[in-house]
């Protein structure tokens, strides 16, 4: 049987069949490399463990801290120690100018001296007195004048000495001593400036007592603070050890709110051990409040509790169920079904970290692949 030879127009429509077929086989064979179990970011649901933990930010500071002040008004003259200075108590810190304390002081003394003198002499007429009436030269009223005018010069004495009393140990006040030993950690004068104690006492130095035991105020938002317990293990960061975490434990729940804004924070003080003082008064903390550990239970990661498809809509729960029966907080994740497309599983959650969430019930094991995001594509 001879074959007829294909006319040109019967080529042409030949050649552009095959080319068709190619082309439906490449976007057949593009669209399998693009499948949806090819597209998807996925993670497996797995039995573990899984901490609880409160965030807060605070500040730290030394456990006891003493501010030095004056009770006398003067001139700084003398300056003995600086910033970050080891002190022991008792030691002198400063001196303000004493001529004017000791000016006083003898003013006082001289007041003393002449009250004394007077005393002793209204003494004498008093003694005089007496042997007078005795012998009833004088009469009654001026033999009680003479006593009177003795016992008056008598309290003026004690009054000018307890004058001289204060103006000695206002002179003994313009020489500040330290109250306890410790370290330095502010000054707040210098060499000819001046102490006005009027009305107030001022701060001419901070001292802290020890900065080998050192507290975080950590500010607690009241969402959180029923969570909170004295004794609780509470772990923490600082910006200048960053790569290093500290612990501490929480001391005291203080029951005085603060309201910023209309946020309401506690504060909480956590006692800290800085034996190696790599900790520093005033620095920023992160901190992690150790509420609970669990373990061996199944946990899904967060990251797919907020991922969807962007044509899922949500479905009501059927009539007569109620979708927040049981424990925990109601959730919808996708899981990669047998066909590589994403199949809907209502799920119940408890606690969560920065990674995962406790499943408490709904329809997901361990074993499941979870979706959490999508595979960016290659040149996009």
């Amino acid at each position: 049987m001879t074959m007829k030879r294909l006319g040109r127009g019967q080529r042409l429509a030949l050649i552009l069949a095959l080319v068709a077929v190619v082309a439906i086989g490449l976007w057949l064979w593009l669209g399998r490399d693009r499948d949806e179990s090819g597209r998807y970011q996925t993670e497996a649901v797995v039995l573990g463990a899984l901490t609880e933990e409160i965030s807060a930010n605070g500040t730290i500071n030394p456990v006891r801290v003493v501010n030095v002040g004056s009770q006398v008004s003067g001139t700084v003259e003398k300056l003995y120690v600086d910033f970050n200075d080891r002190v022991t108590q008792g030691q002198v810190l400063l001196e303000l100018d004493p001529r004017l304390f000791r000016a006083r002081l003898a003013q006082s003394e001289a007041s003393l001296a002449n009250a004394q003198a007077q005393a002793e002499l209204a003494a004498a007429n008093a003694k005089r007195a007496a042997e007078l009436r005795r012998q009833d030269f004088i009469s009654q009223q001026d033999y009680e004048q003479a006593l009177a005018s003795a016992r008056s010069q008598a309290a003026q004495v004690a009054s000018a000495r307890a004058s001289v009393e204060q103006d000695r140990a206002n002179l003994g006040f313009s020489v500040i001593r330290a109250p306890v030993s410790g370290i330095i950690i502010s000054r707040q004068i210098d060499i000819g400036q001046t102490v006005a104690a009027s009305f107030q006492t001022p701060t001419l130095f901070t001292i802290a007592r020890n900065l080998d035991s050192m507290q975080i105020e950590a500010l607690v938002a009241e969402a959180d603070i029923s969570r909170v317990r004295e004794g609780q293990t509470v772990r923490f960061t600082v910006d200048a050890h960053d790569e290093r975490e500290f612990t501490g434990k929480v001391s005291q729940v203080r029951l005085n709110p603060s309201t910023q804004q209309n946020v309401v924070t506690f504060t909480v003080i956590v006692d800290v051990p800085n034996p190696d003082g790599a900790l520093l008064p005033g620095m920023t903390v992160t901190a992690s409040f150790i509420v609970r550990g669990y373990k061996d239970v199944l946990l899904v990661p967060n990251a797919a509790l907020s991922w969807k498809p962007k044509d899922w809509k949500p479905q009501r729960a059927p009539a007569g169920q109620r979708d927040d029966a049981g424990p925990g907080t109601p959730a919808t994740l996708f899981v990669l079904g047998a066909e590589g497309k994403p199949e809907p599983r209502r799920i119940r959650l408890g606690a969560s970290d920065a990674m995962h969430s406790i499943v408490l019930g709904g329809e997901l094991k361990a074993g499941d692949t979870v979706i959490t995001g999508l595979v960016e594509a290659k040149g996009d």
